[in-house]
């Protein structure tokens, strides 16, 4: 799998080298007596023009076909050259999600209009907006993938709160928990390019920490297993009737 697809890095790199290819000859450096012909000089550069204008018209075509917001998209830059399996790997480790999952349950939320999803628009410029994508998706394909990743994501959390409500793990057990998950949450935030500030992580640790402390103490009274009392919040062993 190939690292940089996008059409801008082809456009670069192949005027770059044409042009190289096609400079006109240096005076003095025409063969035989080491004087170069004016006519073909001007014929040179006269056909160099022609060339570059060319180029530049092929890659201005090309610029055009790419809809200005995928142009502008700036989710994923900080991914620039990463491959898709390396990707993938860090995910599958810490994750359910797969990284083609990933990629397109943001994209289908930042392409999201009044009508629905642009899931074409998705689909035919994917490796334009993510750079660790490398083929065009169908919007059958798109669509399949976003809702593998709500699948996932749903079942994981049933997971996690079945975990967090059965009384298998202490306060302590959950806070210690959430922190680690909360780091890779965080740190995927960061790379689809959400700027994250130290007092808003802060803020957010704290009041994940308060719900899940409200979670346990909720379940532990629905499995009979304490009582709280709601004015002055001491915990009292259940007693049988």
């Amino acid at each position: 799998m190939s690292d940089h697809t996008g059409p801008a890095a082809d456009s670069a790199d192949g005027t770059d080298e044409s042009a190289a290819d096609r400079s006109p000859p240096e005076a003095g450096d025409a063969d035989g007596d080491g004087a170069s012909d004016p006519r073909s000089s001007d014929e040179t550069a006269r056909e160099v023009s022609s060339d570059e204008q060319g180029t530049n018209a092929t890659a201005d075509e090309t610029d055009g076909d790419v809809p200005p917001e995928v142009r502008k998209y700036e989710r994923f830059k900080k991914m620039d050259g990463a491959r898709y399996e390396r990707v993938n790997e860090f995910l599958r480790d810490r994750t359910y999600i797969t990284a083609r999952e990933w990629a397109i349950a943001r994209l289908c939320a930042d392409f999201r209009t009044e009508t629905g999803v642009e899931m074409t628009k998705i689909g035919e410029n994917l490796p334009e907006l993510v750079p660790f994508m490398t083929d065009t998706y169908t919007p059958q394909a798109v669509n399949q993938a976003r809702y593998s990743f709500e699948e996932k994501v749903t079942k994981a959390g049933a997971t996690f709160l079945y975990g967090a409500m059965s009384g298998f793990f202490t306060a302590e057990d959950l806070d210690e928990m959430m922190y680690e998950v909360t780091e890779v949450a965080k740190f995927l935030l960061e790379v689809e390019g959400v700027d994250l500030a130290v007092a808003d992580e802060l803020e957010a640790e704290d009041r994940i920490s308060e719900v899940m402390r409200e979670v346990r103490a909720s379940s532990a009274d629905l499995r009979g297993e304490e009582v709280r009392c709601p004015e002055c919040g001491h915990v009292h062993e259940p007693t049988e009737e």
